[in-house]
């Protein structure tokens, strides 16, 4: 018997209330006896006395049994006075109190409540809580991982948008006039490519010695290098003529976006793009300004030419197009022509193209000399002209750098984004966008970055009003625990009860 005694007993928490109702300490039917209890509770509480406890036990926690008793210890000191001769109380508050006790010990129903309670701690209200509380520290990780995510894309897209402007070679302060800036200074910049280029007369020299001896090639080659060589950067009217104008009439530069007036009026396109031929139209009216296009309808151009306004009694009206190169008196450069050959697209295409050439008859020709050290190549050159026979490898060497850099000089990107901007300003407009929306961009992810921050606020807020929610009720389930093996320690002569499974 005494080791029994001391043998203790292991209850599962989530199967107490089981065990309680199978060894019959409590009453199948306890639920409808715990709904009549509550009722009474319930009323009982909206008239309590002024005290701390009493407060600290009612205050947003479940009333069970247990504080039951612990209300009705207070109340024997605050209700006191109201004892009767014969020991009993008087105070209606005490006689409530007692009789919600003595209902709780009827058939042990607060027995299955509080085993009711506790597993419903355990399994529900304990996990529940604890997974809220997980899921706002998660939160909160994700949260600063995103923040953090958003703080290096925005400095990205700042780099990205400042490492194109330095391709550009502006700042980024004010793109549109900083690129418009850019066109102004790029004839000096093809000027200087052209005064380099007559350090191309070596080089003419070998690759024509050099095809007149392997080819028998007796036709000029590198005509727009030899013309720039010779000539520097000059006019497209001298390289088509051959003759230097006496007058250069420059096309007029369209203005930027930003400086137009209102008195501004875009006529559109009347002829050719730009890269090919100017137009110029100009239109008669009564006031004496004469603009080129005739009201008088003629017999030749009435059915073809003229444009149908859409009124039957006006007479057609006739536009003429005139092309910038014809019609011109001589010695005149308009329009393309006023180009220099390294403006002009066409010609500086052709001036690329012949740089491109020479730079791979320079690339195989060093090729070859590293192999021509054999007595088959040396008698092959034997009569070759004297430009061929003393050139060394290392020369043609100092040859081909200056060739590529000349060419890259042309067709490095900033070379290619000022070259489109002379050709169409509507380019400024579009590059001025891509990169504005570039800084937008990083504008959208730092207030993204603001609004991860409010946000991890708010779960760090959460955090702070769980955690001791979850302390309090870890609390009270131990409290809660500890008197329940109590109580059936009792009934088993004080043997030791254990409740297992109970984690908070």
């Amino acid at each position: 018997m005494e080791n029994i005694q001391n043998l203790p007993i292991d209850i599962q928490t989530s199967k107490l209330l089981d065990w309680l109702l199978d060894r019959r300490h409590c009453n199948l039917k306890w639920q409808s006896a715990v709904k009549i209890i509550r009722e009474k509770i319930n009323a009982s509480i909206q008239d309590m006395p002024e005290n701390e406890e009493i407060k600290q036990l009612l205050s947003g926690s479940y009333i069970h049994y247990f504080h039951c008793l612990r209300i009705v210890e207070i109340l024997r000191g605050t209700e006191a006075s109201s004892k009767n001769i014969f020991g009993r109380y008087s105070s209606q508050r005490m006689k409530d109190w007692q009789e919600i006790v003595s209902l709780y010990e009827a058939d042990n129903v607060y027995l299955a409540e509080v085993a009711s309670l506790l597993s419903r701690n355990v399994s529900y209200e304990g996990p529940a809580l604890r997974k809220q509380l997980v899921k706002a520290q998660q939160l909160q990780q994700e949260l600063s991982r995103r923040e953090t995510e958003c703080q290096s894309s925005a400095a990205d897209l700042r780099e990205r948008y400042y490492v194109a402007c330095k391709q550009y070679g502006i700042t980024g302060e004010h793109v549109a006039r900083e690129l418009q800036a850019l066109v102004k200074d790029l004839p000096a910049v093809l000027d200087e490519v052209g005064k380099d280029a007559a350090k191309l007369e070596e080089h003419i020299l070998l690759y024509t010695a050099f095809t007149d001896f392997v080819c028998d090639w007796s036709e000029p080659i590198l005509h727009m290098l030899t013309f720039t060589q010779k000539r520097g950067n000059a006019t497209f009217y001298e390289w088509r003529t051959g003759n230097v104008p006496t007058v250069v009439e420059r096309p007029v530069e369209e203005a930027p976006p930003d400086t137009l007036t209102e008195d501004a009026i875009d006529w559109g396109s009347f002829g050719s793009s730009a890269d090919t031929q100017g137009v110029n139209s100009v239109i008669t009216v009564e006031d004496g300004i004469d603009w080129g296009i005739s009201l008088e309808p003629s017999s030749e151009d009435a059915g073809a030419g003229g444009i149908d306004w859409g009124d039957g009694e006006a007479a057609p009206i006739e536009i003429e197009v005139v092309d910038t190169g014809a019609d011109c008196p001589d010695g005149v450069a308009r329009g393309e022509d006023a180009l220099s050959v390294l403006e002009n697209s066409q010609s500086r295409s052709q001036f690329i193209d012949e740089l491109m050439e020479l730079e791979v008859f320079l690339t195989q020709r060093i090729s070859e000399m590293g192999e021509e050290a054999d007595v088959v190549a040396m008698s092959q050159f034997q009569m070759a002209p004297s430009v061929i026979q003393r050139q060394s490898r290392e020369h043609v060497r100092e040859m081909l750098s200056e060739v590529r850099d000349l060419l890259g000089r042309l067709t490095s990107l900033r070379m290619q984004h000022l070259f489109m901007i002379q050709a169409s300003p509507r380019y400024v407009e579009r590059v001025s966008e891509v990169l504005r929306q570039k800084l937008k961009q990083a504008d959208i992810l730092v207030l993204k970055g603001v609004t991860m921050v409010e946000k991890r606020q708010e779960a760090l807020e959460e955090q702070s009003r769980l955690e001791p929610r979850v302390d309090l009720l870890a609390g009270r389930t131990r409290e809660l625990q500890k008197m329940i093996e109590a109580d059936i320690s009792k009934r088993y002569n004080k043997r030791p009860v254990n409740l297992m499974g109970v984690n908070i």
